[in-house]
């Protein structure tokens, strides 16, 4: 076994660090991306069954999602009061709503009559009415009415009150909690809040938000997005713009329940050269990109003076500032060009930085360990002193359909594909394998590591 008391080996890319880089930024980078963290973590393998197995999801089911803080909506998925939305893990069923005083709650989503599900998917009601029988729910949970009051004499109106579930309100995130002894969304998310201030997701509004139904454990299509290791095999096209090795992971001493990482953009993969990798080729593998597969070629000149990186910034600046109205002159190139994902146990994904809000999700589909359900969302910047949009409608691919279907999600589709590529294969591998376990790189898949750690802990009980 291990020693999970040792210390970390100090073995990086001989690349520059993401720090390094950020030293050429041409804004003053904030305190909170010039933060490093490292913490020693076993390196033992992690058993196939973990990904595969019935009893380890029940497991995780009957010890972990039912004690964790989870994402369920956007506080605009439900603006108005009698506005509502099912969320569902496993067995549980969630109904999250605008009261009429305009806070959030949730409830079980169960008649207390004969246990029907009182609403499904997403709607408005100014009641909760169930379908089978008619007994009536105010939307603070209350109960309103029960036809033929006189037959239930047993009961009484207190008694038939709505189990409450715990919710709690972070960067227009709307999280619950089916642990009815759980500590506040506050505590739990640490200082997650704090490192989001200078980017405010709140401050933004859901352009698209799409899912699909992915043949693989929930734990095996998250670890793929939890690091840039994969990208020299997976996604080879953005290797002459991603700094893939020179990735930053960043794992909090004492923190179980977030960490991030840091993929510098517009810095050609130290497997290309590194820094004798030319600006003009960084700059057209970034342009390919964003025009996305069937678009139009943008030709752009690197003026005298300009790296590939300040360049793309700048004009991300730009373009973001014209269609919001907000000041970035100060946004560093860090913010508008990076991937700067946090993780928040279980399977909440958030990006910071001003351009590519981009929010996963991963979540068990029903009780099947062998497939998930994968969600994107796009967070865009509301328009200085406009109104908030309505929320992009959610879009659940087919079995058949490619993520590139859903137009919503411009150039990030193909990528998507590319991954899918590898996951569901991912699932059978372990099944069909004569290694009993996987093994992690010690450094670059660290976050998955702390993942399991951090699962491990709730599984004990």
């Amino acid at each position: 076994m291990s020693d999970p008391n040792r210390k970390m080996a100090p073995v990086r890319c001989e690349g520059p660090t993401v720090q390094q880089i950020l030293d050429r930024d041409t804004r003053t980078v904030p305190a909170v991306l010039r933060e490093t963290a490292a913490e020693s973590l076993p390196t033992d393998d992690l058993p196939s069954g973990r990904y595969t197995s019935r009893e380890f999801h029940d497991l995780e089911m009957q010890r972990m999602w039912n004690r964790v803080w989870q994402m369920a909506c956007r506080e605009e998925d439900i603006p108005k009061s009698g506005d509502y939305l099912v969320y569902e893990i496993g067995n549980h069923s969630v109904l999250v709503l605008r009261a009429q005083d305009g806070t959030v709650r949730a409830y079980h989503n169960v008649c207390l009559h004969r246990g029907r599900l009182l609403k499904t998917g997403q709607g408005h009601s100014q009641a909760l009415r169930c379908p089978f029988h008619g007994f009536t729910w105010k939307l603070d949970g209350s109960l309103q009415d029960i036809p033929c009051r006189w037959d239930f004499a047993h009961k009484t109106d207190e008694e038939f009150r709505l189990p409450e579930v715990k919710t709690g309100l972070w960067g227009g995130f709307v999280f619950i909690n089916l642990d009815p002894r759980a500590k506040p969304l506050a505590d739990y998310l640490d200082v997650v809040p704090q490192h989001f201030e200078r980017w405010d997701l709140g401050n933004r509004y859901k352009s698209a938000h799409v899912g699909k139904i992915v043949a693989a454990n929930w734990k095996v299509c998250a670890e793929a997005f939890m690091e840039s290791f994969h990208v020299i095999a997976t996604h080879p096209q953005i290797l002459p713009s991603t700094a893939d090795a020179n990735t930053q992971y960043d794992v909090y001493p004492g923190k179980p329940h977030f960490n991030r990482m840091i993929t510098a953009m517009g810095v050609p993969s130290p497997h290309l050269g590194g820094d004798s990798y030319p600006d003009e080729k960084i700059l057209e593998s970034m342009m390919a990109e964003y025009a996305g597969q069937g678009g139009n070629k943008i030709s752009v000149r690197l003026p005298p003076g300009e790296t590939a990186r300040s360049f793309t910034a700048n004009m991300l600046r730009g373009m973001i500032a014209g269609s919001s109205g907000w000041n970035l002159k100060d946004a560093t190139d860090s913010e508008m060009l990076d991937a700067i994902q946090y993780f928040v146990f279980p399977n909440l994904f958030p990006w910071g930085g001003f351009f590519n809000n981009i929010v996963y999700r991963f979540r068990p589909n029903g009780h099947d360990p062998d497939s998930c359900l994968m969600e994107v969302m796009l967070l865009v910047p509301i328009r200085k002193g406009g109104e908030r949009p309505a929320p992009a409608k959610y879009r659940l691919l087919g079995p058949d359909e490619p993520w590139t279907s859903a137009k919503e999600l411009g150039l990030l589709g193909p990528v998507f594909d590319q991954d899918m590529s590898n996951i569901p294969f991912v699932q059978k591998g372990l099944k069909a394998a004569h290694k009993p376990g996987v093994t992690l790189g010690n450094y670059q898949e660290s976050r998955i590591r702390h993942l399991h750690r951090t699962l491990d802990e709730y599984l004990k009980g």
